[in-house]
């Protein structure tokens, strides 16, 4: 309809062939994932390639951060911003994106997308000031959101227990955890849920520990995704109730074969912490978050 061409490339995407591959075709818009753009940074695979033919850059499936944004950008000369989408199948495309239009900042969003909208609420079902974290919500109707479910209860995984919107709307629950900026930006925080974000593919908490619980060693184990410098990647933290007093010096790479055996071997553990007990509310729910923030906390110890 544009008159535009697709340029695709057979192979993988980290090395500096795919690099040049993008020069020599004259691409002008490109999309990436944030997980291959801190590959070509650390192996240099764009050192030999002039990019300057590029307009736009789109960046999906997982939190940017902006250092490698700027870097990205560097390599078109600073003359294509990149456009952050985010979404999901389910609601058949994103609900928050940037534009060419607006003023845009690395590894932020700006509007919501076009045709649809969200509320970001605290954990008291409140809209969010600037500068805090909130859950988002979308605001039905629109096209393209999920009607059914294959394998669940649709109404039950995205709309009980929803809190209204602030005039009574129905909302219908995403998941996705954004911190809305003083400056009017947007920036993705990670999963509010169970479910989380390792390199564009999702995967539940309990998942991983069922896989985790399965090895002789370990008693209980609770899997958290945490996002170190507050932006970025998520990153795989694994908390271990050891069944013995003797805790193996392999245990960290052998739960790594588990999970790259049973599940996906993308999925990193980026360290594991034994603890002696793993909190729970009164209810006996895992509290996940509670050993997130305590991971985190001891990075500034």
């Amino acid at each position: 309809i544009n008159r535009a061409t697709i340029a695709l490339y057979e192979g993988l995407p980290s090395g500096p062939e795919f690099a040049t591959f993008i020069e020599q075709t004259g691409v002008t818009m490109l999309g990436v994932v944030p997980s291959l753009v801190r590959a070509w940074r650390d192996s240099d695979a764009c050192t030999d390639a002039d990019w300057k033919g590029i307009r736009v850059f789109s960046s999906t499936g997982e939190p940017s951060n902006r250092e490698d944004t700027l870097w990205l950008m560097y390599q078109a000369h600073y003359h294509a911003p990149l456009i952050e989408y985010c979404g999901g199948t389910e609601i058949g495309g994103g609900y928050i994106t940037g534009t060419v239009v607006q003023p845009c900042a690395p590894a932020t969003f700006t509007t919501p997308a076009l045709g649809l909208d969200f509320v970001a609420l605290s954990d008291d079902g409140e809209p969010i000031a600037q500068g805090s974290d909130g859950e988002i919500f979308l605001l039905p109707p629109s096209i393209g959101l999920s009607e059914k479910l294959l394998n669940r209860e649709h109404a039950q995984v995205y709309h009980q227990d929803c809190p209204h919107g602030p005039g009574g709307e129905v909302l219908r629950r995403h998941g996705d955890q954004l911190r809305s900026l003083p400056t009017g930006f947007w920036r993705a925080q990670g999963r509010a849920d169970d479910t989380m974000n390792l390199g564009g593919i999702k995967v539940s908490s309990k998942e991983l520990e069922r896989i985790l619980e399965t090895h002789s060693e370990v008693f209980e184990a609770a899997a958290v995704a945490v996002q170190p410098s507050g932006e970025g990647a998520e990153k795989l933290i694994i908390f271990v109730k050891p069944a013995g007093t003797d805790v193996p010096d392999t245990l960290k790479t052998d739960l790594q074969t588990e999970i790259s055996t049973h599940l996906n071997p993308l999925f990193r553990i980026e360290d594991l912490v034994i603890s002696n007990e793993l909190p729970r509310t009164a209810s006996g729910k895992l509290m996940r978050r509670v050993l997130r923030d305590r991971w985190l906390e001891s990075l500034a110890e």
